[in-house]
């Protein structure tokens, strides 16, 4: 057994960075996961570069692997009797697609749902369906858009920016597979299936603000919706690089201004409490601006390391491909992918006492499992010959085979 979804049977109805995740995820932690793919294939396939075969991108590599890949026509009328099998022997359904989509392909919730009771149908979109915007299409940059995430982001009077990382798919996707394992714990102790709908708006609201409500948190508001301290973390520059520190607690200031051989600072305006800090942070700031540049990265490193406050230097992400932890750990991995080649992966970032997940599947090629899978929903081999013929599914180990 690898994982505590071991047995667990997903449905993985998804594209692009969102949907794809949570499946992996789910994967990850032991689930059975077969991909359905249209013929022309999942659109991340060809996103980014691109190793020995152009179906398998890099961005396609970090968010399939663990999966089983079954191309299927989800417009035909022969996909129907396949569809209905699959859906009846899953656990779960995985949908980045709008509910509308869905109802149109006879895969709503209502319709599922009859042939499945006991299926956990979990979808993410953009919006709740009961508000204005419930039919907008929605992508990452569209939600961080609508929420002010480029507003905060910029800085000094800079034209607004995303955030670098689809930090909306990415924190979504994670939502609705964790939402996926709790659906799993109540269908454990009830026997009862249901739906799960996590919308990104209102998810990424609260993700964001969270933080940012801040004054808008009391009624009537006492502030803008801004945390002022989090406007003004940045990294600081130093004789001969950048570093990251944080001055969170009164003894971190404390052991800081004793370090520099300072103690008195630690008593004055306007570091002596977190709320003077707090409402004067751009003093503070300007302050710590001033200080580091009199000394190099590794100086400040050895010298806030022995005094026991929180720093780490800015590395470049060339960096982190060498970091010494990454390593230690065995989170990178260099592995062989049997059509890719040589790939970088990562592992499991969290650790299991006794039901350990891993990566039992290298991300897979369009259609790899189809005849698998049809076999095992019961098809026989005049049936998958059918079904390939009329393209309604299409035979990946053929197109490997040249």
């Amino acid at each position: 057994m690898s994982g505590p979804l071991h047995g667990i049977r997903v449905l993985d109805v998804t594209m692009n960075v969102m949907g794809p995740l949570a499946a992996q995820i789910l994967g990850d932690m032991g689930a059975d996961v077969v991909k359905v793919e249209p013929p022309e294939g999942e659109p991340m396939r060809t996103v980014g570069v691109k190793g020995r075969d152009p179906t398998l991108s890099s961005q396609f590599l970090h968010l399939n692997r663990n999966k089983r890949s079954l191309v299927l026509d989800l417009k035909s009328a022969g996909a129907r009797e396949v569809i209905d099998r699959l859906v009846a022997r899953s656990d779960v359904l995985v949908t980045s697609q709008r509910p509308q989509a869905m109802s149109r392909l006879g895969l709503g919730y209502a319709e599922v749902s009859r042939r499945n009771p006991r299926i956990i149908y979990a979808s993410a979109f953009g919006y709740g369906q009961t508000g204005p915007y419930a039919a907008k299409p929605a992508y990452d940059d569209l939600i961080q858009a609508a929420l002010g995430a480029p507003v905060l982001q910029s800085r000094d009077g800079e034209a607004p920016r995303f955030m670098a990382t689809n930090i909306v798919d990415r924190a979504c996707g994670m939502a609705l597979a964790s939402a996926v394992g709790m659906a799993l714990f109540h269908r454990e102790r009830s026997g009862e299936g249901q739906a799960i709908e996590i919308p990104m708006f209102e998810t990424m609201a609260q993700f964001i603000y969270g933080d940012h409500l801040y004054g808008q948190s009391l009624r009537p508001p006492v502030a803008p919706p801004r945390y002022t301290r989090m406007l003004e973390r940045r990294p600081f520059r130093t004789s001969d690089g950048w570093i990251g520190m944080l001055l969170f607690n009164d003894r971190h200031w404390q052991r800081f201004f004793a370090a520099i051989g300072e103690p008195h600072r630690s008593k004055e305006a306007p570091f002596a409490s977190m709320a003077m800090r707090s409402e004067r942070i751009a003093e503070v700031t300007a302050y710590l601006e001033r200080l580091l540049p009199t000394r190099s990265t590794a100086d400040w490193l050895a010298l806030l390391d022995e005094a026991d406050v929180p720093a780490m230097a800015v590395k470049t992400p060339e960096d982190v491909m060498d970091d010494p932890h990454l390593k230690a750990v065995g989170f990178l991995r260099d592995v062989e992918h049997p059509a890719a080649g040589p790939i970088r992966t990562f592992g499991v970032p969290s650790t299991w006492s006794r039901t350990q997940p891993d990566i039992r599947r290298e991300p897979p090629l369009m259609g790899e499992h189809s005849a698998e899978v049809l076999a095992e929903l019961g098809f026989d081999a005049a049936a998958i010959e059918a079904l390939f013929a009329s393209r309604v599914s299409i035979d990946g180990r053929r197109k490997n085979r040249g």
